[in-house]
C-alpha cells in the first residue's frame, strides 16, 4: 500500500460506512462514532439495512440507495460479504474503498485490482481518526517508532 493510496481514502468527503449495528460498542459502531465526532470534516453515510437512522445520522439500507454525492466506502463486513459489497459500489461508480481489518477478502481485493478501484486493505481505520483511542495509539505509536505507520 503506497502512502499516497492511504491519503486518497481521506479525502473524498462523503463517506459511506457498511456493517454499522445497534451496538455502539461494534466494530461498525465505533467507527462511525470516530468518523462524525473525530477529525473527519465530511458528510458520513451509515448503511443498515434494519435501521433509518444510527447514532444520530440517517441511516441507508444498502450501497445503491445512498445519495449520488458518495465517494467512499469503509466496509466492516465479515469476509464472505466484502467482494459483492465492492462489486456494488463500483457499479455506482464509488471507487475509494477501506476494507477494515477482518472484512478483506482475496476475491474483494481481486475485484478492486481488476477494476482500478482505490482499496485500503489491512489497516484498521481506528488507527488513522483523530482522536485515536488508548489501545489505537500505542500501536500507532509502535508502528510509527519502527517505520511501519503510512503517513
Amino acid at each position: 500500500m503506497a502512502v499516497r493510496t492511504l491519503q486518497k481514502i481521506f479525502r473524498p468527503q462523503r463517506v459511506a460506512i457498511i456493517g454499522v449495528s445497534n451496538d455502539p460498542n461494534s466494530v461498525g459502531g465505533i467507527t462511525l462514532k470516530n468518523l462524525v465526532g473525530g477529525g473527519f470534516q465530511g458528510v458520513v453515510y451509515p448503511i443498515n439495512p434494519n435501521a433509518t437512522e444510527l447514532y444520530g445520522e440517517k441511516s441507508y439500507p444498502s450501497i445503491t440507495a445512498l445519495p449520488k454525492d458518495a465517494e467512499g466506502v469503509v466496509i466492516v463486513v465479515p469476509p464472505a460479504k466484502a467482494e459483492a459489497l465492492v462489486k456494488e459500489a463500483h457499479a455506482k461508480d464509488i471507487n475509494q474503498v477501506w476494507l477494515q481489518q477482518g472484512a478483506e477478502s482475496k476475491a474483494a481485493l481481486a475485484y478492486c485490482s481488476q477494476n482500478e478501484m482505490n482499496a485500503i486493505s489491512g489497516e484498521c481505520l481506528l488507527m488513522h481518526l483523530e482522536p485515536v483511542g488508548s489501545f489505537h495509539g500505542f500501536h500507532r505509536f509502535f508502528r510509527k517508532l519502527f517505520g511501519g505507520m503510512p503517513k
